[in-house]
């Protein structure tokens, strides 16, 4: 694992940007493709904002939810709100090569092997995705795999349903997924960090971040956040 100090979060939420949009740029060029899944957070709505402006082959990119809260359509608490705000009003990316997972329907368990099965079609079988944006919780969480959920024990299944958690049960990518994506990029900002970052660093797996594989892995990170490394 790669970790680069910015200065704050705002050039941390930039240099994510050019990353994504360089690897953008090369996937399609080998491959005419590029599968990307995201998370959320405040920052990442600052990196997105920044991708918007990047040159990026538009057409040829699909975008998956890394995770989602189980909320109605348009609330504030929902991920692909804001996804929606930050990049796709912005950009010239067709509508059905964004892939949102499907948490209003009234049949979880159904709707989460479906967006599993959506990534086997899109992403080959098993999927393999070209570049992963994760976040860092100061809890040690990271996607929804959240500190004592049975979901960190999921392995056969590339999307599952978490407990509550802040008040939500979430939908997430799991670690087998993660584990086969071609790069993995972690945004991490913020003093509240500083302690998650150094066991992510160190791969704890007592934290759920330190279970994700870390080859092809890079961390971009604030001063704030990298203060204890």
């Amino acid at each position: 694992m790669k970790i680069e100090v910015l200065p704050d979060a705002d050039a941390a939420a930039q240099e994510a940007a050019k990353l994504i949009a360089a690897s953008a740029r090369a996937a399609v060029k080998e491959r005419g493709i590029f599968i990307f899944a995201v998370s959320g957070g405040r920052t990442p709505a600052r990196m997105l904002r920044d991708l918007a402006r990047e040159d990026v082959p538009w057409q040829r990119v699909h975008i998956f939810q890394v995770d989602e809260r189980i909320a109605p359509a348009g609330d504030h608490d929902r991920n692909l709100t804001q996804l929606r705000e930050s990049l796709l009003s912005r950009v010239p990316l067709p509508p059905d090569q964004v892939y949102a997972m499907p948490v209003e329907s009234s049949d979880l368990e159904t709707v989460a092997a479906q967006y599993a099965s959506m990534l086997q079609k899109v992403a080959g079988n098993p999927p393999v995705l070209d570049l992963v944006h994760l976040g860092l919780g100061r809890d040690g969480h990271t996607a929804s795999l959240i500190p004592g959920d049975p979901v960190l024990d999921v392995g056969d299944t590339d999307a599952a349903l978490t407990g509550v958690y802040q008040g939500r049960r979430r939908m997430t990518l799991t670690y087998p997924v993660l584990d086969r994506a071609c790069r993995i990029i972690w945004l991490v900002t913020g003093s509240d960090k500083c302690e998650a970052l150094v066991r992510l660093r160190d791969a704890d797996r007592s934290i759920p971040a330190g279970r994700v594989r870390q080859t092809n892995a890079v961390v971009l990170a604030d001063g704030a956040a990298a203060a204890g490394l």
